[in-house]
């Protein structure tokens, strides 16, 4: 008989990185609110999030992050400026975002590592699963993927991380899992992790990508890690830890993942990414695909 395990309700956002990538746009701007199409990335993770029943979402934020917060609080200026001219259809869009679910938000201060920032959440999340979801991976909201992997950690119990396969000659910009099969297909048993290897070192080409769902024993073994790769603590050497010891906090399992994801953390993956949801969006897609059709055909 499978173990009853609490249900998952809390996701973890991170979100207190510079955004050196996309200066000098992120001067002063987050880079979790540059726009992919209409609404800024972060709004896709949080909708995400709370579309798989995880409605208690906690950013990990930092200094300048204050316009995430903004957006997605209410705005009773526009709200009513909106109002009073009849604009429902922009109002509706305008109040999503604010009533998504609860949000909190917590500062990071030192910027020590994806681990560090997980360590914030202990206090806030306490002793149950949660999920942590990175801002620059968006997740197509037609593929299932963190939902079933809240359905893994109830059955399955410890965590549960996302992996994607990628070409050997990518490995050294993910951290790469060793990993042997289960009962399940698509499902793995994870026996160790190495953070962006040397692609003649890397254990497979099974990258890890921007959704785990994590055991509280995590918090634990992040406070025990010491700096890893780039002086950080790395969330992979704790993950490493539990996957080489499943008594410190269960198993961790890894779900492969063979849908559409886009990385908005790389400029060129950006600009594609918003190309791709402009051009399956009702509203814009066929006049975007007439002129993107016409555009390339003018170049070639």
């Amino acid at each position: 008989m499978t173990q009853a395990r609490p249900r998952i309700s809390k996701a973890v956002i991170p979100a207190a990185g510079l955004g050196t990538r996309f200066l000098p746009a992120t001067k002063a701007t987050p880079k979790e609110m540059l726009p992919v199409v209409d609404k800024p990335a972060i709004q896709y993770v949080v909708e995400e999030a709370v579309n798989a029943g995880l409605s208690d979402v906690l950013m990990i934020t930092g200094r300048n992050k204050r316009p995430l917060e903004d957006h997605f609080d209410r705005n009773y200026e526009l709200e009513e400026a909106l109002r009073r001219k009849g604009d429902e259809s922009r109002l509706s869009r305008v109040q999503e975002s604010s009533n998504l679910g609860t949000i909190h938000y917590v500062r990071q201060g030192d910027p020590r590592g994806l681990g560090h920032a997980i360590l914030c959440a202990a206090p806030h999340v306490g002793n149950e699963p949660f999920a942590v979801l990175l801002g620059d991976d968006l997740i197509d909201a037609r593929d299932d993927l963190l939902s079933r992997m809240v359905d893994i950690q109830r059955r399955r119990g410890g965590s549960v991380i996302a992996l994607m396969e990628i070409d050997p000659s990518q490995v050294h910009l993910y951290g790469c899992a060793a990993i042997k099969p289960t009962d399940t297909e698509d499902v793995v048993e994870v026996t160790g992790l190495v953070e962006k290897p040397d692609p003649a070192e890397a254990p497979s080409n099974y990258a890890v990508i921007g959704r785990y769902v994590l055991d509280p024993a995590v918090f634990a073994v992040l406070r025990e890690t010491p700096p890893g790769r780039g002086g950080e603590i790395q969330l992979t050497d704790a993950l490493q830890a539990l996957a080489a010891e499943p008594g410190l906090g269960g198993p961790v399992h890894g779900l492969v993942f063979k849908g559409r994801r886009y990385d908005t953390g790389d400029r060129g993956d950006y600009l594609r990414a918003i190309v791709r949801l402009a051009c399956e969006r009702e509203d814009l897609g066929p006049d975007f695909r007439a002129w993107l059709r016409s555009y390339v055909t003018e170049e070639m």
